[in-house]
């Protein structure tokens, strides 16, 4: 198994290549260069697992034996998901109105991420230690990102971690989550700008040859193909669990509601798809509708501005996993994506091809919601079930209450409510608060602000410096190259 760059200007790596790169050299996101199909008689089988042994399979499916053997790749696995609070990992609600609520949020940082990052931080550790190298993670986070990128390395004497937060954008526990971290490789910068902003300084360090490779830097964000890898699980646990039978012909479809920011979910839902799940997939964004508008209309182009929602983790303009989409659509047609690409680069803007834009819209359903629309959807499931939705959850329970038919269907909940208090009390609700959030509140806190006059990327360029510094005066020679 072998990766290559959905642009096509850089040679194919294999996993533990992929696993160490953010963006390719040449700008684009590592897919795989082939897609593995799955029989009938495989999804029967894989029906019978529990989430962490689909996981297993997926992973050894990406991830070549001789590269990680089977039995070290379970080692890994089963650590990566020790930490989680339910036995499941994940779990299903199954509540009135056909509402099926796939929690993700049972790791330590109540989201998702905690999911694939898990994952990732072991993955990472595996090969380090076989290397005796060292990495610089580089993050950008519109929310829960950094909080469980941070917990996925926190301690790791081979790794360092920098994480850009948009100051005052997050919710005070998703910033507390990240700022009480007080570890020696954790380094926390809140930035006064927007999620997008953030981005940027980040795009060019990685942009930066030289640097990228003096430091070795990687991503932990949903550019990571580990991270998607993971997450196409979710699409397989979903479907056994809701799927009324697998003894029909054909297979019955069952429907996956995923609330969307940089498209990492979706992403892994149409390799789910694609692999030969038979499943719809219906990206679900808020007022931020970049995805929702080009599934609709083939109008991939940014709005005047962010708007800040009570989905906060989804307040993103730009959704770099689109590209992955389109590659995947497009016949992994590398030098069509970067001419589409070069093209939104320069001008924010970009209108599908018609041939795209309808492969694109089979492919995928949309809806975006207001806050009205999440308020509603958090009020109307805690007065028929006494179940309390994260407003990112609501978003996909929105969709939901608004279709007419009753296909099965399931919605993704990447948070848990507690997370977002401010939006429970706005639909009229009492927060549920676990003792772990409690706690953030008293503890000690530790970052570096990002003003809006200073040039972040070299603020960033000087830590890292610093840090690798540090490490040479203490004679290691972790910072040579990993290749």
């Amino acid at each position: 198994m072998e990766y290559i760059s959905t642009r096509g200007g850089t040679r194919a790596v294999d996993f533990e290549g992929a696993l160490f790169s953010g963006y390719a050299p040449d700008g684009g996101l590592f897919m795989p260069q082939n897609i593995p199909s799955l029989d009938r008689d495989t999804l029967w089988r894989w029906s019978r697992l529990c989430y962490r042994g689909l996981v297993k399979e997926l992973c050894s499916l990406f991830i070549p034996a001789d590269l990680v053997p089977r039995n070290t790749l379970s080692d890994l696995i089963d650590r990566a998901f020790s930490r989680f609070r339910h036995k499941d990992v994940v779990h299903l609600s199954r509540l009135k109105d056909g509402l099926n609520v796939l929690e993700l949020w049972h790791g330590v940082t109540f989201a998702f991420k905690d999911l694939s990052l898990s994952c990732t931080g072991q993955f990472l550790q595996y090969f380090l230690e076989k290397k005796q190298k060292h990495v610089t993670i580089l993050v950008g986070t519109s929310g829960d990102t950094g909080s469980s990128a941070i917990e996925s390395v926190r301690g790791q004497k081979n790794m360092d971690i920098f994480v850009l937060l948009p100051k005052g954008l997050c919710t005070q526990i998703q910033e507390l989550q990240m700022t009480t971290v007080i570890e020696d490789n954790v380094h926390v910068f809140a930035a006064h700008g927007n999620s997008d902003e953030i981005d940027e300084p980040i795009k060019e360090l990685f942009a930066d040859d030289d640097f990228a490779r003096k430091y070795n830097l990687m991503s932990l964000n949903s550019v990571n193909w580990s991270r998607i890898m993971v997450q196409i699980a979710h699409f397989f646990y979903a479907y056994f669990q809701c799927a009324p039978s697998l003894d029909t012909t054909p297979l019955p479809v069952v429907e996956i509601v995923v609330p969307t920011g940089g498209g990492g979910n979706i992403t892994a839902g149409c390799i789910a798809q694609k692999m030969g799940l038979p499943i719809r997939v219906v990206a679900v964004v808020n007022s931020n509708d970049i995805i929702h508008r080009t599934v609709q209309h083939g109008d991939f182009s940014v709005a005047e501005s962010v708007k800040a929602t009570l989905a906060s983790a989804m307040d993103i303009q730009e959704p770099y996993n689109v590209e992955r989409i389109l590659w995947l659509l497009s016949g992994s047609d590398s030098s069509l994506i970067k001419t589409l690409m070069a093209r939104f680069s320069a001008s924010k803007r970009l209108k599908l091809p018609e041939d795209l834009h309808r492969k694109l819209s089979e492919t995928l359903r949309s809806c975006s919601a207001s806050d009205e629309d999440i308020v509603g959807a958090m009020r109307r499931c805690w007065e028929e079930n006494q179940y309390l939705l994260c407003p990112h959850s609501a978003v996909a329970a929105h969709y939901h209450y608004s279709q007419p038919d009753s296909i099965p269907r399931c919605c993704l909940a990447p948070a848990s409510a507690a997370k977002f208090q401010d939006a429970v009390l706005q639909a009229g609700l009492v927060p549920q608060i676990p003792p772990e959030i409690t706690a953030l509140t008293t503890m000690e806190t530790r970052s570096t602000p990002l003003e809006r006059e200073q040039d972040w990327a070299q603020v960033l360029r000087g830590r890292i410096g610093a840090v690798a510094q540090r490490w040479e005066a203490e004679g290691g020679s972790q910072f040579a190259p990993l290749g």
